[in-house]
């Protein structure tokens, strides 16, 4: 007996099942027999994550791991640096003492000190500034230039002493303390750094001012943008979308981004530049997506102005002292900027300070910051402090970690290599060839030609012309010497190459067999050399030869250093006879991409030899290997390393000259053998095989994290099913589409699956309104969009062709009004409406209009082009509608040969009336008019055979995942012998051929039958009855309510549709896979289309008018019942994803022993944690004054607290002669007629949250249209509170006017009005404070006072404790439980400390268990309950998978649902639920039940 495995794999699920195969004796044939195991494994992620992978976003799940790492990374660099400056400067004795006094030997700060240079400590222990002279200096020029504001000279922050101090030091001394100052100002502030690679040098940037000549308003864009043409004074026209009317841009002068382009050719881009007032008015999200435009603008503010970045703040501050300087004067720009100010200060204070010049003193600094590099002391020994405080230390950029372990080894060679001290040979793969490399350009161009296919546009097949285009080998050379010109070329252009002769008009009438709207890559790297030696000065004419090519490529791309480039430029330069242009312009080239081809270069010369035509090729370049084996070939002598397919593949070249132009493939399989096979066959014998290649795999090789882990996780669950099962004889899979497709078809795909649901759900609603008695067919809406479509149909005449409706449509129809979902248009309506529209309301064969009121009648009917009884094609692009009897007629011919065959003919349709079959010139004419923009189904239309190539590409499925996953899956039931890649024993399948299945095989109705429950259940929830209906059985099934209908799938709310899919696909043997996928309409297939629809199928009779349809046939007789039966019994198991920590294997090299060896680290505690801890924002713990009500006995403890100044006076008046409490309330009493408001017993006091134990914590926000009154009053500063609140309340109290960016902006501009009078800064951020649970950064230094808030997600752990207490008056022993949720800092603490994650409760409890999202429970019944003990098997229907937690409370759904019918309906708000469907809560009385892989139980929880 054969066990055959089926997989369906999608991007977070696997389902699978093991089929038995026996031989039947009788029918000659195997025979499936029934199910021995199935199952569902689970790969939980988030709805974001999913949808981001459908949409082609590949992004890894640890990205925002990998953020956070950045930053942290980025401020661990920061502080290496100023230690390294500490070093330096307290060598060259620049530092003031009271700074210097608080490092240690590493210029590190002393525990719990952190200084800061520009203040310390005098005396009298009070805090000083210590560059008070140069502060003095500063003030004097702000009298000069801004007297009104320094009256005050409180005013003017001492900070603004380090822009005075970056000015001056340009042209004056300054002190040592205070260029120190200046060099640790830089390390804090050193621009953005962008890499020579990210650089766009080839293209010329550049910021113009210019004159707007005229704006044209074009046509509408969506969201009520507009189109504008904007004509300027340099005769360019800038085209762009805005939201608000530019007309008044005419006339006036605008700044914008020019980006021109080496290639005179092309135009150059234009995108206007905000003005800064424009920029301030914007939102966070919008400067952002400004960015790169703001940093421009900045720097050519900068460059404009020629001053240095400090001496540009410094003024703009003396001119208007109240900007801000972070964020309005200076927003991030270039480090170039930096660089060149810090240069020019210490050029010119080396002319003041001797340490700065004494070369002893700078050996002694590069001793101390590299005692053990001596190479690269030597290396910047004679350089000077200017370069090691710039290149060495403050704008030190480490060059990028090797990516050289991530380059794919070569599949063909090696190196051969001797172990020194076991004297084994070992083998070692070649790294593959970088793309940039000539030799890989040349063969990449080769390639291209060899593949290269010219086919002439013809309307039944298009014909393959390459032949007549290109004839000689010295045409190829032609095309080769054009393109190996060119960078880049695209179809139309290569059409236009001279040889081919083709005329412009006839150019449109050619197509290749690339994409043809793609731009194709010739010799990138040539073209790219070239057009710099055009910019150079007296380059020889025969110059760069092949050999210069290399040279030169190799020198830029393996030369990183600016200076070593320079340097190798000028060698290169001096051998070659190139004058100084050379090496200016190559100076200046932009590094090659770090791309890699597929083989080596050792591999791709020994291919080149046998690629190249013509002058190219040279019999000498055959290594001598291939040289014997060529000749081997050619006489025919035997030699066991030449297998004898090679010898066919290569039968038709009979002599050594006929070695050259062979494509990729061929050459391949001449050099080494072997093309797509793969280099060693492996079979695995066990699954501890398996094991040792997961062990063995390279985390990330795949690219895609998504698609890793599903096929490692496909691997791990094979091993299992193995291991259960015995042994594994054939496999069967699917790969859902988005698994098997690149990032940009999958979001191709993820838009037209939306497009298509739209159109339905349009069609749906569309047909509902066409007999909404309430809507007359003269009273249409023009701007509803389903009426529009109403209009046009209506206008094109097809509604004038009856004038009324038959009974037949009105039946159908009038049924659209009904709740009842059976009652609303079928899919078979929807598909006639959507092909009706299509073929413009015609039959494609007769030509006569379809007149819509007899669209869904049996008048008319689906009709397949291409027969299914010939190729299995059942999308709408192979469907058209005719008449029936047409369709009848037309049989089993495709559409043109029926034209051909019975064009003319009269046939006699429904009421009496004829059509005539149109004639081949009509036929034709009609299709290209009416699907001129879909080729696809006008080539079908045009077909008179289905040709083998057209099967092949419907065949082909060569994308990566497919192949990794087919091939893998190979190992385990390769037979001997077997050479390919993949096995013959592994079979693909598609969702094509599962639907069909399905279908066939009655799956859907089990599918119905397993999900009815949770409809039933809708219905009573919503007291609805559109939840279910009643099919053409008379079976109950499940519906959806057509409002709810868009993006809902009813396959997709169970986790066991995956399981089901795997029995089908386990049971599509390949027979039935080369029926459905028309394998066997090929001309030379083994078997017959016609001879398997014999064998697979029965002809069921549809009706009593002798129709009739091939249905397949069923595995088995019980296939349905066995298939039901299995389903309803999986138990789904979920891959948990709890890992919170582990020990990091943290390796680094060091020397032992005089060799340099990866070594682990041994120091430190090496904790890596798994999870986010806490989300970015920072809080700072505030206390804050806020107003209680008390009595007045509470209130005169502390009178000063009172609220009311009035009340506060008189009590402290009274208390001071002395009365108690009673004289007090009597003298109120008394007096009354005063203090008639005075309610004694609530007086409202102030009181500091500190002092109640309440905690607040605040963090700086942005003000946005978000501050209603409720978040102004949570602002800790009451002043600004005022300020706020008063510009809201002149606002209507409307948050969207106040503080949009203009209402923050006029707010500012009256800041002193809303303030009283008084002076204020502008309010663009503000403390904002709230009260929850926050926990410290860290127990050191300030990050005591830092708090952060749990990020989200991140209750792992849920605690359930027991406790026992006994019933005095029965006996009975009673057990009450409680919960607790673990914080997760909580949980890693007590892991860190070897202890469980959940502690003890108060009564000394540990917990009976602790759960974690995706952990299953089982809910025992109530006789179980009693009993004490769960019995088996479980009931499948009590199983529960835990979602989340948080505190006392622990949400559950059903293991086997994968998401709600309908959103927040049908268990909670929150898609949860604590209590059971049998209305249990289920903390309080489930079990945990441990599953694995397979879903089998592995361990159940006792009932204590």
């Amino acid at each position: 007996m054969k066990k055959v495995l089926g997989l369906d794999l999608g991007p977070n699920s696997i389902g699978w099942s093991v089929v038995n195969k026996e031989e039947d004796e009788n029918e000659g044939r195997e025979r499936l027999t029934g199910i021995e195991a199935i199952g569902c494994r689970i790969i939980p992620m988030d709805a974001a994550t999913l949808g981001d992978f459908g949409k082609g976003n590949s992004v890894s799940q640890t990205k925002e791991t990998t953020r956070l790492r950045g930053i942290r990374r980025l401020g661990e660099r920061f502080l290496l640096r100023r230690e390294r400056l500490h070093r330096v400067l307290a060598l060259l004795d620049f530092l003031p003492v009271h700074y210097a006094n608080n490092l240690d030997r590493y210029g590190h700060f002393l525990k719990g000190t952190e200084p800061k240079l520009e203040w310390y400590k005098n005396e009298a222990g009070e805090w000083e500034f210590l560059f008070h002279e140069s502060f003095d200096e500063m003030l004097a020029d702000f009298k000069r230039f801004s007297s009104a504001f320094v009256e005050n000279p409180k005013k003017i922050p001492y900070d603004w002493t380090i822009y005075y101090l970056r000015k001056k030091a340009l042209t004056e001394k300054i002190s040592k303390e205070e260029l120190a100052w200046i060099l640790l100002n830089f390390n804090q502030k050193r621009g953005d750094y962008q890499r020579d690679d990210e650089e766009d040098t080839d293209n010329d940037i550049t910021v113009e001012r210019l004159k707007v000549v005229s704006v044209t308003k074009g046509e509408k864009e969506k969201k009520e943008r507009y189109w504008y043409n904007v004509l300027l004074e340099n005769g360019i026209t800038y085209r762009a979308a805005f939201a608000n009317d530019i007309s008044c841009w005419e006339g006036s002068e605008k700044e914008f981004l020019v980006k021109r382009f080496e290639k005179k050719d092309k135009a150059p881009q234009l995108s206007v530049l905000p003005s800064f007032e424009d920029i301030d008015k914007m939102s966070d999200a919008q400067k952002n997506r400004m960015y790169a435009k703001i940093k421009l603008k900045t720097e050519k503010t900068i460059a404009d102005s020629g001053k240095t970045v400090g001496s540009y703040i410094y003024d703009a501050l003396l001119q208007n002292p109240c900007q801000k300087i972070r964020g309005k004067l200076v927003r991030t720009i270039d480090r170039k900027f930096y660089k060149e100010e810090l240069l020019r200060i210490l050029e010119k204070q080396c002319e003041f300070h001797a340490e700065l010049q004494d070369p002893d003193l700078y050996k002694a600094c590069i001793e101390e910051l590299y005692p053990q590099n001596g190479a690269h002391r030597d290396s910047i020994v004679k350089r000077g402090f200017v370069y090691l405080f710039i290149e060495d230390i403050l704008f030190y950029q480490r060059p990028l970690k090797s990516k050289k372990s991530l380059i794919a080894d070569c599949p063909y060679e090696s190196v051969c290599c001797e172990d020194k001290k076991t004297g084994e040979k070992k083998h070692y793969p070649i790294k593959c060839i970088a793309k940039s490399n000539p030799l890989f350009q040349e063969f990449r161009l080769w390639q291209f030609i060899s593949n290269l296919r010219i086919y002439k546009k013809e309307e039944s097949q298009d014909r393959d012309v390459t032949n007549e285009l290109i004839k000689t080998e010295e045409d190829y050379v032609a095309l080769f010497d054009w393109l190996n010109e060119k960078e880049s070329i695209k179809q139309d252009d290569l059409l236009k190459f001279s040889h081919f002769g083709l005329k412009k008009k006839e150019i449109g009438s050619y197509r290749w067999n690339y994409v043809e709207d793609k731009n194709y890559p010739c010799n990138e790297t040539r073209s790219k050399i070239v057009s710099r030696l055009k910019k150079c000065d007296g380059i020889p004419e025969d110059f760069p030869t092949q050999e210069d090519e290399m040279a030169l490529w190799h020198i830029l791309y393996s030369v990183s250093d600016k200076l070593e480039l320079e340097k190798a430029l000028n060698s290169f330069a001096s051998k070659h006879g190139l004058n100084s242009t050379f090496v200016d312009n190559f100076k200046k080239f932009p590094p090659f991409k770090k791309e890699y081809g597929a083989y080596s270069a050792k591999a791709i010369r020994k291919l080149l030899s046998l690629m190249r035509f013509g002058k190219y090729w040279n019999e000498t370049d055959i290594d001598p290997a291939t040289r014997l084996r060529i000749d081997k070939i050619v006489s025919g002598e035997y030699d066991e390393t030449i297998r004898a397919r090679v010898r066919e593949k290569a039968i038709h070249l009979s002599d050594i000259s006929d070695f050259k132009g062979l494509p990729v493939w061929l050459a391949c399989y001449v050099v080494y053998d072997r093309h797509s096979e793969v280099k060693d066959i492996t079979k695995w014998n066990s699954p501890d095989d398996i094991d040792v290649y997961l062990k063995a795999f390279k985390q990330h090789s795949l690219r895609n994290p998504i698609v890793e882990q599903v096929v490692l996780e496909t691997l791990r669950t094979v091993r299992d099913i193995w291991k259960k099962v015995g042994r594994i004889d054939e496999i069967h899979v699917e790969l859902g589409r988005e698994m098997k497709a690149p990032a940009d078809k999958r979001a191709q795909m993820t838009a037209q699956i939306a497009e298509n649901e739209a159109a339905n759900m349009r069609i749906k609603y569309l047909l509902t309104e066409f007999l909404n008695p309430d809507l007359e067919i003269e009273n249409v809406r023009p701007y509803s969009p389903s009426q529009q479509e109403i209009l046009r149909i209506y206008e094109d005449g097809a509604l004038n062709s009856e004038a009324e409706k038959p009974t037949e449509i009105e039946v159908i129809l009038k049924k659209l009004n009904e709740r009842d979902v059976q009652k609303r248009p079928t899919e078979s309506e929807i598909r006639k409406y959507k092909l009706w529209l299509e073929q413009h309301y015609r039959s494609p064969y007769t030509g006569v209009l379809i007149p819509l009121a007899k669209l869904f009648t049996s008048a008319y009917q689906i009709e397949h082009v291409i027969p299914q009884s010939r190729y299995f094609d059942d999308s709408l692009s192979n469907k058209v509608i005719c008449e029936a009897e047409v369709n009848s007629l037309k049989g089993n011919m495709l559409g043109h040969e029926f034209i051909e065959a019975h064009h003319g003919e009269k046939v006699s349709v429904t009421d009496g009336k004829t059509v005539t079959i149109l004639s081949v010139e009509a036929y034709e004419t009609q299709v290209k008019e009416t699907y001129g923009r879909n080729r696809g189904k006008m080539k079908k239309l045009m077909m008179n055979d289905i040709p083998d190539d057209f099967i092949a590409r419907q065949l082909n499925d060569s994308r990566y995942i497919s192949k990794l996953v087919k091939s893998l899956l190979s190992n385990i039931v390769r037979e001997e012998g077997e050479q390919e890649a993949i096995s013959k024993n592994v079979i693909p399948c598609t969702g094509g051929i599962t639907d069909r299945l399905k279908k066939d095989w009655g799956v859907n109705d089990i599918w119905n039958a397993i999900i009815l429950p949770r409809f039933r259940r809708m219905n009573e929830l919503t007291e609805r009855t559109d939840f279910t209906t009643i099919n053409q059985q008379g079976h109950e099934i499940p519906a959806m309510p057509l409002e709810l209908q868009m993006g809902f799938n009813k396959k997709r709310i169970d986790h066991r549709h995956h399981a089901m899919d795997a029995i089908v696909i386990a049971c599509a043997d390949r027979n039935i896979c080369n029926y459905l996928n028309n394998e066997s309409a090929r001309s030379g297939s083994a078997i017959s289309r016609h001879d398997l629809q014999r064998l697979l199928c029965d002809k069921v009779k549809t009706d009593d008018n002798g129709k009739y349809k091939w249905l397949l046939k069923k595995p088995w007789d019980t296939f349905t019942q066995d298939t039901k039966s299995v389903l309803e019994q999986i138990l789904v198991s979920f891959k948990q994803n709890s890992r919170i920590i582990n020990k990091s294997g943290n390796r680094y090299w060091r020397y032992v022993d005089g060799k340099k060896r990866l070594v682990e680290q041994e120091k430190g505690e090496r904790w890596a944690i798994r999870k986010s801890l806490h989300k970015d924002t920072v809080f700072g713990e505030v206390n804050l004054r806020r107003v209680k009500t008390v009595s007045l006995n509470a209130a005169i403890k502390n009178p000063q607290a009172i609220v009311d100044k009035e009340l506060k006076m008189e009590i402290l008046s009274l208390l001071a002669v002395g009365y108690d409490v009673k004289k007090i309330k009597k003298y109120f009493d008394e007096h009354c007629d005063v203090w008639q408001d005075v309610n004694l017993s609530k007086i409202e006091v102030y009181y500091f949250t500190q002092d109640a134990n309440e905690r607040f914590f605040a963090a700086r926000k942005s003000l946005d249209v978000g501050f209603d009154k409720k978040k102004i009053e949570n602002i800790t500063d009451t002043g600004i509170q005022k300020i706020l609140l008063r510009h809201l309340a002149e606002k209507g109290d409307d948050p969207k006017i106040a503080f949009s960016p203009e209402g923050i902006e006029e707010m500012n501009r009256n800041i002193v009005r809303l303030n009283n009078g008084k002076s204020h800064q502008p309010i663009l951020k503000v403390r904002v404070s709230e009260k929850a649970d926050k926990f410290e950064v860290g127990q050191s230094g300030n990050k005591r006072s830092k708090f952060v808030e749990a990020d989200k997600g991140t209750n792992l752990f849920f605690a359930v404790y027991e406790s026992k207490s006994v019933d005095e008056r029965t006996g009975a022993v009673e057990r009450n439980r409680s919960f607790v949720t673990i914080p997760l800092k909580e949980a890693i603490e007590r892991i860190k400390a070897g202890l469980p994650v959940a502690k003890e409760d108060e009564n000394g409890n540990s917990p009976i268990f602790v759960l974690s999202p995706n952990d299953l429970v089982y809910l025992p019944t109530k006789e179980e309950l009693e009993k004490g003990e769960i019995g088996m098997p479980l009931d499948r229907d009590r199983i529960y998978k835990m979602v989340s937690s948080n505190g006392s409370q622990c949400f559950f759904v059903k293991h086997s649902i994968a998401s709600s019918i309908v959103d927040k309906q049908e268990f909670s708000s929150s898609n949860k639920m604590e209590r059971a469907l049998t209305g249990e809560m289920i903390k309080e009385i489930c079990s945990p039940v441990k599953v694995d892989r397979l879903g089998r139980i592995v361990e159940i929880g006792k009932l204590s």
